[in-house]
């Protein structure tokens, strides 16, 4: 099952599997959003749950790869300058150094190639940009059987459990890392900042 179809399926549900379980921690990440008015990309908006917590001073673009999704989030946008744009995040339909700064919540976990997706926000980011990540990681040599185990099944459905974040940074030497704090799960859910050199 490929993800875009998956998450046409998931749409109606996301939220209600999502929502209360991550507002938080959503909350904690997008307070690190700069504090001068600048363009936003929200890569991989999905339903827009990050959108009712963004201060109204940013312009923001929202990218999923499925339409389902974005038409969920629009609702959600109401006090914000919002432009949703359906497309992949293997290969961002920006120019590099587009934008101020980059959210990605929920996504790096998600799509096939993390590295791929990490090298494109690294990309569309400008210099001294910094980008807000949000994601089940492991840490590298961290044994997690049960999530290894799972992976097959899990990759295939929604999700992945075995990106090793580390692994991930040092592919996109574009980026320093500035914060990683545990956010859930006993640090198996991190909260990343990271700034474009």
């Amino acid at each position: 099952m490929g993800l875009q179809h998956s998450y046409r399926l998931i749409a109606p549900f996301y939220d209600l599997a999502v929502d209360r379980a991550t507002r938080g921690m959503r909350r904690a990440s997008l307070a690190r959003l700069p504090p001068t008015a600048g363009t936003i990309l929200l890569a991989g908006v999905g339903t827009g749950l990050d959108l009712p917590h963004l201060p109204a001073r940013h312009r923001y673009i929202g990218l999923d790869l499925t339409g389902a999704m974005l038409r969920r989030s629009l609702p959600r946008a109401g006090h914000l300058t919002f432009t949703a744009v359906q497309g992949d995040m293997h290969r961002l339909p920006f120019a590099d150094a587009s934008f101020d700064g980059v959210v990605a919540h929920l996504i790096l976990a998600v799509v096939p190639q993390p590295a791929l997706c990490l090298a494109e926000i690294s990309r569309v980011l400008k210099p001294g940009g910094e980008a807000l990540i949000l994601d089940k990681f492991l840490r590298r040599d961290q044994k997690a059987p049960l999530r290894r185990l799972l992976n097959p099944l899990a990759r295939r459905v929604a999700t992945r459990l075995d990106v090793v974040f580390e692994d991930l940074l040092e592919s996109s030497p574009g980026l320093i890392l500035r914060d990683d704090s545990p956010a859930l799960a006993g640090g198996w859910f991190r909260r990343i900042r990271l700034i474009r050199r």
